[in-house]
Order: C-alpha cells, then structure tokens, then sequence
C-alpha cells in the first residue's frame, strides 16, 4: 500500500506544481496525460499477465517456467514501448492539437509528452517487473524501488519544474523530465535486482513460445479493459460539460478526492488477491484459493468502506481544500459522496476481478467493466440526467449503479466462472503443473 500512496502524491504534487504555472500549462498536461494513459494501460495489462503466471508458477515449484514468464513479459513491456516513444517525438504537438488546443497549449502538451513517451519503455519495464516480483510474494523491493523513484519524481518535479537550486526554470518540461527519470530509475534498478542473486525471480533465455502467447492471452483483456474505460471517459465528460463547466471540475475533483483516500489501500488488495489465489492454484489447491479471495474481499469492504464513511463526512471541508468556487464545491462534494457510497462496491469487485487475475481469468473483467461504462455510466446517466430530467443526480446515480453491475458480474465469474479449469490447463500447456488441480470446492 506504501508505493501506492507515495504514487498518488507524486502525482498530485505534479498537478500542484503544474497549477503555479498558468492555466495554459494545466490545460497542455491534462491533454497530454489523456495520451499518457495508452501505454499506462497497455503496462498494467501486461504486468496482470506477468504476476498470474510468475504467482502461479511459483506456487508450483515451476521456476524455470517462472523465470522465463518473468523475462517474456519484461521483454514484451520493453518493446511495446518503443511506438509510443517514436510517437511522442513525431507526433506530440499535433496529437495535442487534434484534441482542440489552442497553438500555445498544443506546443507546451506537445513538448511534455515527448518527454513522457520517451520513457514508455522504461515505464512498461518497471510496471512488469513489479509485478513479476509481486507474484514470487515479494512486494518489499518493488515497494522501495517505487518510494524511492516517487521521492526522486517529486523533488525533480519541484526543482526543474521551479528552477530551485540554481536548476534552469523548465517549468511543464521539467515536470515531464523527472516522471521520465523517475521511470527510468524504477526500471533500471527493478531490473537489476531480477538480474542479481537478491530476487526469487531471475531472467533467463526464452525458449517457450507458448509462455509468450499465454501472457498476451492473460493480458490483452486487462489492456482493452484499460483502454475501453480511456476511451468512455470522452463521451462522459461531454455529458458533464452540458450541465456546466463547474459540474465537470467538480466531477473531477470529487474523482480525485476519492481517489486520494481510497485507491492506495484498494490497489494494494487487489495485488494481494491476485498473488494468493495465483499460488494456491499453483499448489492445486482451489478452495484455499476462494477461501483467500473472499476473506480478502471482506477485509477490503470493511477497510475501504470505512474510508468511504470518512469521506462521505467530511467531503465538504476536503472539497474546500481544492476550490473556494461556491457552485463547484456543491457539486464536487456531491459527486465525492456519490463515490463515497460506491466505496464498498468498487473494493469488492476489484478484489475479486484481482482473484480472477491470479487465475488467469481477465475476460471476465473486461466483460463487467465494458457493459458497466456504455449501459450504465453513459447510457444510464444519459437516461436519466438528460431524457428524465434528474440533471446532475442522475449522473451520481450512474456513478453508484455501474459499480453495482460490475460487483454482479464479477462475482458471478468468480462464483460460476471455469478459472481454475482455464489456469490448470494453461499450466499444463506451459509444463508447470505436476499435481492435478481439482477445480472443484
């Protein structure tokens, strides 16, 4: 949970930092970070392969099959960077413009996304090796690792991003150049350390095909799951904006608020999850793998719906601190409450898509989270806000109801679903499995 929470303030010290600059410059990275979340998404989808595979194959003794599962996916986030990284040189200024930005915003989002891009490789690296190491039960090094860049990223966002310290004032460049160094540095050290003899995991010569077909098999559901939730965010703040430009910065107020207080903890059980249930079933034991899955379930609703309380609380005075907007804060503790009730909700069905994840099971995912975000977060907010005439608390009614339908369908998956069926014959196509599993309770 550590590395989360210092994740979610480095970025929020780049909006702090990048907010004295001019609105100009705000506009130009939000832009540009709208770009940045492609090979974010495509990083994460492979680091979900990578830990099922390395969680499983440890909790089989099948190490050298880890091994080369590990190297794969480090391999394959390496090169799947490289694109984005000719595309942010060529082509960085005119993405920004594409999206409407005047010439000013358009070079200076321009500028910050060649930077940012420049180090997609770096950053799918150091995205797939934490998680081939969480998988092995190791979260101690990529959790120092993490802290450390995320330290490194928020003092270089401060002095290159200011010019203190007698460093030129580079102001969003400067910004765009400690995230490059903090990904860089994560990367190059996290694969120092799979490389030395300080790590369970270790690289190795790939010689399995199917190892490296399985990761995709295994990741390209969570990459089109990030990206179909990338791509839904465009007609939603389209709706927002047809109540008001305060509605839409409170919505993303309200966003970030519950983020602040509630992603770190959610994501760290979500990891959790994904590493027991992938070793149980390694180890051919199914019911200690749902046993696993719901008391991690349980202890998430418990913890982060309590959070959820607090913010639900206290959401005008933490709104205060964002915007001193009278209309904006209104709606932007409306929209922090709206999320606040979903907490339970959003812990629960992220859990248990991390428990599918550990045994190889990403589709599922990917089917609640597509048919949440068009039916009900579009489709249901739409209805109701603007054909209905409920105006904004439709959409806070979208927001809590998509969550619900998620929750539903994933744990239907998880209840119902052929995942430990699919992860055992997944080992047995790779060789890691010498027990067979029985998939049943």
């Amino acid at each position: 949970m550590v590395q989360h929470v210092f994740r979610t303030l480095m970025r929020t010290t780049d909006v702090v930092v990048t907010g004295l600059f001019s609105p100009a410059a705000v506009a130009a990275v939000g832009l540009a970070d709208l770009y940045a979340r492609f090979p974010l998404r495509i990083g994460l989808g492979l680091g979900s392969g990578a830990i099922a595979l390395s969680s499983q194959d440890t909790g089989s003794d099948a190490l050298e099959n880890r091994d080369e599962a590990v190297t794969h996916a480090v391999l394959l986030g390496l090169l799947a960077g490289v694109p984005f990284a000719a595309f942010g040189v060529l082509f960085g200024r005119q993405a920004i413009a594409l999206l409407g930005a005047p010439e000013n915003v358009a070079r200076m989002g321009g500028a910050y996304l060649a930077v940012i891009f420049l180090s997609a490789p770096a950053r799918h690296v150091a995205l797939v090796a934490a998680r081939s190491l969480q998988g092995t039960g190791d979260t101690r090094t990529p959790m120092y690792v993490d802290v450390t860049s995320s330290l490194v990223n928020i003092g270089g966002s401060v002095v290159l991003g200011l010019g203190l310290l007698g460093a030129p004032r580079l102001e969003i460049v400067g910004v765009g150049i400690a995230t490059a160094i903090g990904n860089t540095v994560t990367a190059v050290v996290l694969s120092l350390a799979i490389w030395s003899s300080h790590t369970e995991a270790s690289f190795t010569r790939p010689e399995k095909p199917v190892v490296a077909v399985q990761l995709l098999r295994v990741s390209a559901p969570r990459i089109g799951e990030g990206l179909v939730a990338t791509l839904a965010e465009f007609p939603f703040n389209a709706l927002l904006l047809t109540f008001g430009t305060e509605v839409n910065a409170a919505y993303q107020i309200g966003r970030r608020m519950y983020q602040q207080v509630t992603s770190p903890l959610s994501r760290a059980y979500t990891t959790a999850a994904s590493v027991v249930v992938g070793q149980s079933v390694g180890e051919a034991d199914i019911e200690e793998a749902r046993f696993q899955a719901w008391a991690t379930t349980a202890l998430a609703v418990g913890t982060v719906g309590a959070l959820g309380g607090v913010l639900f609380v206290g959401a005008d005075t933490l709104v205060s601190l964002f915007t001193s907007d009278a209309l904006t804060a209104g709606y932007a503790a409306a929209f922090s409450r709206a999320y606040a009730l979903a907490a339970p909700l959003v812990a629960a069905q992220i859990v248990l898509a991390g428990a599918l994840q550990g045994g190889s099971d990403t589709r599922t995912p990917f089917y609640a989270r597509t048919s949440a975000l068009f039916v009900f977060l579009l489709g249901f907010s739409y209805l109701t806000s603007v054909v209905l005439g409920w105006g904004v608390v439709g959409i806070y009614a979208g927001i809590v109801v998509h969550y619900l339908w998620m929750l539903v369908v994933i744990a239907r998956g998880f209840v119902y679903g052929g995942w430990a069926e699919r992860a055992a014959t997944m080992m047995d196509e790779r060789g890691s499995r010498e027990a067979d599993v029985d998939a049943t309770d």
